[in-house]
């Protein structure tokens, strides 16, 4: 059993029998596995494999062609409140005077900005989001003056702030330099701890969030697969997924990091 999850508790995600068609055509098939709840999930495969189709199928925004697909026990539904999701590049489609605080606070009304006014338990929520995330400092700061990472940090707690089981996040360290990637990695494994919160997260590179999963779902020869980290990260099935030789070296002190050539 996965580290926090709960043997009562079910599987954050569930795919029987599934398959995934757009446009006439089949982006993957023999979907079976089931993601534990209280994991920290890499979300892995080469471009076009069908990563982020995987998030669009738990959010209830693209139904399966076959099969039977089930997020935190129950069908999957568009709006699910229970989910939280930061897309790609997410932050660059924001306004330019947008504050920190106003997005985190589109995570529990969902309205447009300046529509809403909110309540004293609604920003007593955003200002814990924020906290929880360590964002507070520039909470009433605009987007577009933060640093990369600093936007990230808003991204998660807006995902956040209504209190999710299930977080999907696409890419997070996609343009973030070394140091804002360590800093995000690390939230993500005290966002586990702290809540036992199932998180998925789609990455290029497996090696900055290696210290934090624990399992990973792998897109290989048209089907996604799902088993613990450590049977993942091997020579042999990176090199087979990537199609390009793929190294996998451990440290003295244990560590794991991946390396092409």
């Amino acid at each position: 059993m996965t580290p926090g999850s709960d043997s009562e508790t079910p599987p954050a995600l569930v795919l029987d029998g599934v398959s995934v068609v757009r446009g006439g055509r089949v982006v993957w098939d023999e979907g079976d596995l089931a993601v534990p709840a209280g994991a920290v999930v890499g979300v892995i495969g080469p471009n076009g494999a069908g990563k982020t189709t995987l998030f669009q199928l738990a959010l209830g925004l693209l139904p399966a062609a076959t099969g039977r697909v089930e997020v935190l026990g129950a069908p999957p539904r568009r709006g699910n409140r229970r989910i939280g999701y930061v897309p790609q590049n997410y932050t660059a489609a924001l306004g330019q005077a947008v504050r920190a605080r106003d997005l985190v606070g589109l995570g529990l009304t969902g309205t447009r900005f300046g529509l809403h006014r909110s309540t004293p338990d609604e920003r007593a929520r955003v200002d814990d989001a924020l906290r929880r995330v360590g964002a507070a400092g520039y909470a009433d700061r605009r987007m577009s003056e933060l640093s990369g990472g600093q936007q990230q940090r808003v991204a998660i707690a807006q995902a956040i702030v209504d209190d999710a089981d299930l977080l999907l996040l696409d890419e997070p360290l996609a343009n973030l330099d070394l140091r804002n990637s360590q800093e995000i990695v690390t939230l993500l494994g005290e966002l586990r701890r702290e809540r036992a919160v199932t998180i998925m997260v789609v990455a290029h590179d497996l090696n900055p969030l290696l210290p934090v999963l624990t399992d990973a779902v792998y897109l290989l020869d048209g089907h996604p697969h799902h088993d613990v980290i450590g049977e993942v990260v091997t020579e042999d099935l990176l090199t087979h997924l990537y199609g390009t030789r793929v190294r996998v070296v451990r440290t003295a002190q244990g560590d794991l990091f991946t390396r092409s050539g």
